[in-house]
């Protein structure tokens, strides 16, 4: 083991694993899930936050009221890209990953046709395991391209 790196090889390989499930599975539930969900995915003093659009959400319950008010009729598909996961001790890690948002509202089913994706940036992450399992402890949005979100008409 080095010296300078404080997990093993398979503790390293299983905090990368275990962190990029989260980050998949956040987009998962946001996508395909109850979006109010994904507040269990974070520690219960979590956050999300986004600087450039002024918002900061804290603590499960305000994560879950804020993910559950998504608009009922919005129709989204998330592609996660380049995630890259550094574990930092054998309890926290970072994570950068990339994404793509495609998203309607106004949808009441059948297909869509294709169009822009409304939202092309990154999120910036920490985890911290608690007893055995890895949660996120903040995200940070990044959105260098992003667009209002098209309503879809009758």
């Amino acid at each position: 083991m080095d010296p300078l790196d404080p997990l093993d090889p398979w503790q390293r390989l299983l905090a990368e694993r275990a962190c990029e499930r989260l980050i998949v599975d956040f987009v998962h539930r946001l996508d395909l899930g109850e979006p109010a969900s994904v507040a269990e995915l974070f520690t219960a003093d979590g956050n999300w936050e986004w600087p450039a659009g002024g918002r900061r959400v804290e603590g499960r319950e305000s994560l879950r009221q804020y993910f559950g008010s998504r608009p009922a009729d919005r129709l989204s598909r998330r592609l996660m890209s380049n995630v890259l996961v550094t574990p930092t001790s054998p309890d926290t890690a970072t994570a950068t990953s990339y994404f793509t948002t495609y998203r309607v509202d106004g949808y009441d089913g059948g297909m869509v046709p294709p169009g822009p994706p409304t939202q092309i940036g990154h999120y910036k992450d920490t985890f911290r395991r608690t007893d055995r399992t890895w949660l996120l402890a903040s995200r940070t949005l990044f959105l260098p391209f992003g667009g209002e979100t098209p309503r879809l008409t009758p």
